[in-house]
């Protein structure tokens, strides 16, 4: 049998198509507050996010969204999704979902979730997940 290759022991990167560069770079940096490593046109954008890379390919057009592109685990939702208010995101709220006044829905495993759209529509998210905290 060969040997096979382990990829649970190394980090991920993360990838995310933009095409306003200016307007995802403000965004990611600025706002969101991720550290910007490097500007690499006309490739990437390439952030730092808790010791994770992420790149933000520059494309011309981007597809539609369909689902969460990225997402953060954070320790209180509630919280992150008021600092993130403040700093001008605004959170999605879908008819199909039981969403409470911050946007937040809650899974029936628990975990809670929030989405928010980068400038170029990518769907972003936050989410709790308690059952974690054990």
């Amino acid at each position: 049998m060969p040997q096979v290759t382990r990829l649970g022991k190394h980090n991920i990167i993360g990838f995310v198509n933009i095409v306003d560069v200016a307007r995802a770079k403000a965004f990611y940096r600025d706002t969101l507050g991720l550290h910007l490593l490097s500007e690499e046109p006309p490739f990437a954008l390439v952030f730092e996010a808790n010791g994770i890379m992420l790149r933000l390919g520059m494309a011309k057009e981007l597809p539609p969204a369909h689902g969460t592109v990225l997402g953060w685990q954070v320790p209180d939702i509630s919280a992150t999704v008021g600092e993130l208010e403040e700093a001008g995101v605004r959170f999605e709220r879908y008819a199909q979902l039981k969403q409470d006044e911050l946007g937040i829905w809650t899974a029936p495993t628990g975990a809670k979730v929030a989405w928010f759209k980068d400038p170029d529509g990518n769907i972003l998210s936050l989410s709790e997940h308690p059952e974690l905290r054990k």
